[in-house]
């Protein structure tokens, strides 16, 4: 027997209920009988929760487009290497709200034409995409409500404005039609208990595909 992680990103625009839905899917998962890791970006290790207090906090151009990817990509190589990869490599499923998508769409298309760097560096650097990635769409106006409504300290991006939200959105989108085997698209605007059970349907046809049974949180396909 042979066990294989199960890694699903989350993405999608400021306010369409990523961290909501990652939290619905973790409890839907684990009385499923499987192992989750929930996690999130930028952050979920020690060294890249300090880089995200740096990242999402302060003046809308307190750092430049270059120098935001280098600081991404250091935490999410942190995070890969700290909390990522282990709970791979054990077998559970990771949960993540956000990961290399984000920055190649708020860095790589939102402030300059800069998605050939993103992903030349995440190459270098880090050389892992998600098993499965969950956006979850919603109107820009809507999210961009929401994000704003939760009046937390971390809103540098959200004080960009409802055109980065549009931005975002489409490239989003984009990003789905460029991975479609990667890329489940969910319609987010539905009542918060209708779009956890549309992404749980998803997910656990694409779990039943690697031979996971959920009875037993470790099982996995004979190899």
């Amino acid at each position: 027997m042979i066990c294989k992680g199960f890694f699903i990103s989350f993405e999608g625009i400021d306010g369409s209920g990523k961290s909501t839905q990652t939290k619905l899917l973790r409890d839907q998962l684990e009385a499923a009988g499987h192992d989750v890791v929930l996690t999130r970006e930028p952050g979920g290790s020690p060294g890249a929760e300090e880089i995200r207090a740096l990242v999402l906090q302060g003046d809308p151009d307190r750092w430049s487009a270059h120098t935001e990817i280098l600081l991404f990509t250091a935490a999410r190589r942190d995070h890969l290497e700290r909390t990522i990869q282990p709970a791979l490599a054990s077998g559970k499923i990771v949960i993540c709200d956000r990961f290399a998508d984000s920055t190649r769409m708020y860095q790589g298309l939102s402030r300059g034409d800069l998605r050939d760097c993103v992903d030349r560096l995440h190459k270098l650097m880090i050389g892992v995409e998600p098993d499965l990635t969950v956006l979850i769409d919603m109107d820009p106006t809507e999210g961009l409500s929401r994000a704003l409504a939760r009046n937390t300290v971390e809103e540098r991006f959200e004080d960009f404005g409802e055109d980065l939200q549009v931005a975002m959105r489409a490239g989003f989108l984009s990003l789905a039609q460029e991975f479609p085997d990667r890329f489940v698209v969910i319609d987010g605007s539905g009542p918060i208990d209708s779009v956890a059970a549309d992404i749980f349907s998803q997910i656990q046809a694409r779990i039943a595909q690697t031979g996971r049974t959920g009875a037993d949180p470790h099982a996995c396909s004979a190899q």
